[in-house]
């Protein structure tokens, strides 16, 4: 894979979006820095899984509300400027979480981080977008999310040792120094923008019910929630479930590369195959794989054969994180791209407060192994949905 890309590279047909991996692979670290620690974090405040899920799920309520609020800013301004201001105003937020010790200035700080990240994750998105052909996004976005998802390989073990060794603190300073390195690196490569609306859509409940209106759109907002959904678990719940069987914070690190292993495997190589063959057929497999792998961890009591089977439903995530973005941009008009990025990235922020909610509400009554079945009908209900799509080739479009 890796001689295939830089033969690309070398043609000129992916120097950009090579350039857009590097920088979302050095942001990416320290995303997975933070996610390694994340919920160990939060219970450090609270001191229960529920109120951990309760809090986060406000977090992703602010980011929800922040897509649409920020529509306009994403149509009118230079997308890149956005992007790398964003970068710097989310190395603060991280700096500021090393040093806070008050829950309710955690609470503040983590909503200010909720808002950038909206901007961050939405103008490079679209960014990636501007920089494909059509016929090539599905391919691109497989690169780009192979490097990010080395980032979640790295990341974790590195994150998981650093902070059984010196504390979670020390954490967040590593990575905002990452941030600020992506930062220059974005800079340096001086990335432009052509794709900037003179009339922008600033009305939010029209923009609200404009996305939702179209029938293709909610399937594709759906489809890729699907997604989100399953990192809640992978991310807040199973660190929390570590810790609780009285493994170390290195062994929630060792999980997390785990999982991410079999993302920078196959994830180019199913981009490839949705752009020849098509999306349908690639949906369906990865959300069954997913719910099935779920489904046996309710039976199991080892940890680590639990944690071994929800490494294996990673392949299944390989079919689905990139070809779910660009399933959606493929389903779209080059004029709507600007106006309904930005909400149909709300589908990380809607499903991660649905997951985490009831899978909050339910560990209140509950035992933590009824949360797996909860996952895999999640993922089963994504199985039968997918089933609607448009089976869309890429090779096919001009």
């Amino acid at each position: 894979m890796t001689s295939e890309i830089m033969g690309q590279k070398q043609k000129g047909a992916l120097t950009n979006i090579t350039k857009l991996a590097l920088v979302g692979f050095i942001a990416s670290l320290a995303l997975a820095y933070v996610s390694t620690i994340w919920a160990v974090y939060m219970d450090s405040f609270v001191n229960s899984m529920a109120l951990v899920g309760f809090i986060s799920a406000f977090l992703t309520l602010v980011s929800f509300l922040s897509y649409f609020f920020f529509i306009p800013l994403i149509e009118k301004k230079d997308k890149p400027k956005i992007y790398y201001w964003s970068l710097l105003a989310l190395a603060l937020g991280y700096i500021l979480f090393a040093i806070n010790t008050k829950f309710y200035f955690f609470i503040l700080i983590a909503s200010f981080v909720a808002v950038i990240t909206t901007l961050k994750e939405t103008s490079f998105g679209i960014i990636i977008k501007d920089q494909s052909s059509k016929t090539k996004l599905s391919k691109n976005e497989g690169v780009v999310f192979t490097f990010i998802n080395l980032a979640w390989v790295l990341g974790p073990l590195i994150a998981g040792h650093i902070a059984s060794q010196f504390g979670i603190r020390l954490v967040f300073v590593l990575s905002a120094l990452f941030i600020i390195m992506a930062f220059l690196l974005f800079r340096f490569f001086n990335t432009k923008d052509n794709n900037i609306k003179k009339k922008i859509d600033k009305d939010f409940i029209k923009n609200f019910f404009g996305f939702f209106k179209d029938k293709e759109r909610r399937l594709a907002y759906f489809i890729g929630g699907g997604v989100s959904l399953w990192w809640v678990l992978i991310y807040l719940f199973v660190p929390l479930f570590i810790i609780r069987q009285g493994l170390s914070m290195s062994w929630i690190g060792y999980f997390l590369f785990a999982v991410a292993i079999p993302l920078v495997l196959f994830e180019y190589k199913f981009s490839k195959l949705a752009s020849k063959k098509g999306f349908k057929k690639i949906f369906q497999t990865g959300f069954l794989i997913v719910a099935v792998f779920s489904f046996l961890c309710f039976f199991i009591s080892n940890i680590y054969i639990i944690l071994m089977l929800l490494v294996l439903a990673s392949i299944g995530m390989a079919m689905l994180e990139p070809t779910t973005e660009a399933y959606f941009f493929d389903i779209l008009e080059k004029k709507e791209e600007l106006r309904y990025y930005g909400p149909y990235k709300t589908k990380i922020g809607v499903n991660d407060f649905i997951g985490k909610i009831l899978a909050s509400s339910l560990l209140i009554i509950l035992p933590f192994r009824y949360i797996f079945l909860l996952f895999s009908l999640f993922m089963l209900i994504m199985f039968f949905l997918s089933s609607k799509t448009k089976n869309i080739i890429e090779n096919n479009l001009k």
